[in-house]
């Protein structure tokens, strides 16, 4: 008797050069936002008044660019990491074309390496998704890697190819949204006064507030974004009984957190790594801190870039990442590079 259900693809399923096209197409709207901003402290004044984004030289306000992440990653669920035992990374991150309400999401994902495990079990898939507008306009673009089950065990090993992947983006591939301009910017507004030039390479910032996530809101955050991932929703999935906080959940949480000292790295346009280095469970009280790594000029009027780690911890001291050896702190949650546009 045949099946019409879907269990997810497993590892041997994958193959170098294979492009997968995501179902199901969304349509956002202003809804989104409000979810988003209902689930994350996020309050970023380009993502929050039209007025201010006008003031920016923009139309009016995008949604916010971690909307745009996580609906385009959502929709890549079912065919990369349903089967997944962990999301392992991420990079060569650009958000390339805003998303405006009424915009129509879809996403696809070509295959560029895979390497089995040494256990036989699990192997390693890496992926380029591309999300795409109604336009056929890619909106952001990144690279993630999963670890996936094997179906069988005994199925033979591919031949490995791992991906070269940069370090981090560059500045100049940096996709600056047309017409953005902080020549006149409202720091008032905005919330803080500190410009791109207030910071400097190497200075660390402590976020200081906290947010205790709770089992009805990430809930609530895997359904909106879709994310169809077994760990997240159905507490058989794992061992231990629990439903793993979804990964982009954090990021958000944190970089709302962010805010804080970072009010006006008012656009995330670049990810050029990230690892979500221990499991986030109900109950955790998320906290953040930051480090400026890099920074850059831009074409645009009055606009600067400014490279940034973004840590969320679970209760460590700030400004503490890896053990002695090497490894990261059991308290730390997330390890987040991006680059994020600011006034100068």
């Amino acid at each position: 008797m045949g099946t019409k259900t879907n269990a997810g693809r497993f590892f041997e399923d994958y193959s170098v050069g294979q492009v997968i096209h995501h179902a199901v197409p969304r349509t956002v709207k202003m809804g989104e936002r409000a979810l988003y901003h209902m689930l994350y402290p996020a309050r970023h004044a380009l993502y929050s008044s039209d007025q201010f984004a006008q003031g920016c030289g923009l139309p009016f306000s995008p949604l916010d660019d971690m909307i745009a992440f996580h609906v385009v990653f959502g929709k890549t669920v079912p065919d990369v990491s349903l089967n997944a035992v962990a999301n392992l990374g991420y990079a060569q991150g650009r958000w390339i074309t805003p998303v405006w309400p009424g915009d129509t999401l879809r996403s696809v994902s070509e295959v560029i390496g895979v390497k089995q495990n040494s256990n036989g079990k699990t192997g390693v898939v890496w992926v380029r998704t591309r999300g795409l507008n109604q336009h056929d306009e890619i909106v952001l673009e990144f690279v993630r890697w999963v670890m996936v089950r094997k179906r069988d065990v005994d199925a033979a090993a591919p031949e490995t190819v791992v991906p070269d992947l940069p370090e981090a983006v560059a500045a100049s591939d940096l996709v600056i949204p047309k017409g953005l301009d902080f020549s006149n910017y409202d720091f008032t507004l905005a919330g803080e006064p500190h410009r791109w030039g207030d910071y400097g390479v190497g200075e660390q910032i402590d976020h200081v507030d906290g947010v205790t996530v709770e089992e009805a809101e990430h809930m609530m955050a895997t359904r909106l974004w879709q994310n169809t991932s077994k760990v997240h929703f159905d507490t058989s999935a794992r061992p231990d009984g629990t439903r793993l906080i979804y990964g982009g959940h954090v990021i958000s949480m944190a970089r709302a957190l962010s805010f804080n000292g970072l009010a006006n790295a008012q656009m995330v346009v670049g990810l050029n790594g990230g690892a979500h280095a221990n499991p986030c469970l109900s109950g955790d009280t998320i906290r953040a801190w930051s480090e400026v790594l890099d920074k850059a000029e831009t074409s645009a009027p009055g606009v600067g870039a400014l490279r940034l780690r973004l840590v969320a911890t679970k209760g460590g001291a700030p400004f503490e990442l890896r053990g002695a050896d090497g490894k990261y702190l059991p308290d730390v949650l997330l390890d987040l590079d991006y680059w994020a546009l600011v006034p100068v």
